[in-house]
């Protein structure tokens, strides 16, 4: 596995493999498309039949999420482990709404793009290399004939 080096003395870092760096693009789009949404709710409040308040509520919220899957996905692309976990977790959230989009409201188009998109973003997360990648650190810091587990 490649390492950056480091000039302190301190262990190199793995680089992460190409796996990561797609699925950190993969879910930065997710998050801007939220972010999108969150403007288009915001833009469409005023004609909202819930409420004014609801409907800013309802923006606010999809931008909070829209922004912190834009930041696990940029900190997917620079290498950040810790962001492998949040990454996973939204993908296993989003399956539902691919079911919902391919089921209940018969949006078949939408429903298949975005269960292309979903799917191959959560194996490309739980790949080989990118699980070894992600443990990396750990393994480093293990002590020399230490049986691991």
């Amino acid at each position: 596995m490649e390492s950056r080096d480091t000039s302190d003395g301190a262990q190199p870092t793995p680089v992460p493999p190409p796996q990561i760096k797609w699925a950190g693009l993969s879910v930065c789009v997710q998050g801007l498309v939220g972010i999108g949404f969150a403007v288009v709710l915001a833009v469409r409040a005023a004609n909202a039949s819930m409420g004014l308040g609801n409907t800013l509520g309802e923006a606010a919220y999809f931008l909070l999420l829209g922004g912190a899957l834009t930041a696990v996905g940029a900190c997917l692309i620079v290498g950040k482990r810790w962001a492998r976990t949040p990454a996973i977790v939204a993908q296993l959230l989003l399956l539902p709404v691919v079911y919902s989009l391919l089921g209940p409201s018969k949006q078949l188009a939408w429903g298949i793009v975005t269960g292309a998109l979903v799917i191959s973003t959560l194996l490309l997360l739980i790949s080989e290399r990118s699980r070894a990648w992600s443990v990396a650190l750990h393994d480093q810091h293990r002590l020399p004939g230490s049986s691991g587990g």
